[in-house]
């Protein structure tokens, strides 16, 4: 877990984040992803980030796995590694919503304690849960990356849904039906949706 040295202070800054927001003329906020290894919350992720960008908002997305490649590469998948892996995304997603950006993040998450933290450091008022709602039986069926047959045969350890348990969220900003609606249809519906919760930053 990080460390923080008493000899560290921080720095005051001359350029604001509602400066920033002023210059990239929109709020910067976070949009975070979260539900069951299978559920689409990465495949829906990408597509509103990609129908974001063709409105003009200025996006970034952090994946999961993309995130674990690189500023997370070091991390396992242990209770502790899974608490750090999300502090950091975190931190990292506050700074990008600083800079102005809309920040679309898509993790399992799968702990209430760490996607609460993630409100508190981004800033409730500018964070938004979004919870990818699908039955476990849909999300194994898909299986796209053979995760759950792997976790199922005893080769994966604190798989969520298998032998790690998934907390779902109690009041999510928005609920996406996954395995009920097409790509389209909850794409849309996260878009119309984003338009009222951008105002109201």
């Amino acid at each position: 877990m990080a460390q923080h040295s008493p000899n560290v202070v921080a720095q005051a800054l001359s350029v604001s984040a509602a400066d920033r927001a002023q210059l990239m003329g929109q709020r910067g906020c976070v949009l975070w992803f979260t539900g069951l290894s299978g559920s689409g919350k990465s495949t829906l992720a990408n597509a509103l980030d990609a129908e974001l960008h063709r409105q003009g908002v200025k996006t970034v997305l952090l994946d999961g796995d993309n995130v674990r490649h690189g500023l997370c590469g070091d991390l396992g998948f242990s209770a502790e590694d899974r608490h750090e892996n999300l502090r950091r995304v975190a931190e990292v997603a506050k700074l990008m919503a600083d800079a102005g950006l809309v920040v679309l993040t898509a993790f399992v998450s799968p702990f209430r304690s760490d996607r609460d933290r993630a409100r508190a450091v981004v800033g409730p008022e500018r964070f938004a849960e979004i919870y990818v709602d699908c039955p476990l039986d849909v999300c194994a069926a898909r299986d796209v990356k053979g995760l759950y047959a792997k976790a199922q045969a005893g080769l994966i350890a604190d798989f969520t849904g298998v032998n790690s348990p998934y907390e779902a969220p109690l009041a999510p900003e928005l609920t996406v039906a996954s395995g009920a609606e097409s790509l389209e249809t909850s794409t849309a519906r996260v878009a119309d949706w984003f338009t009222t919760f951008n105002t109201r930053l």
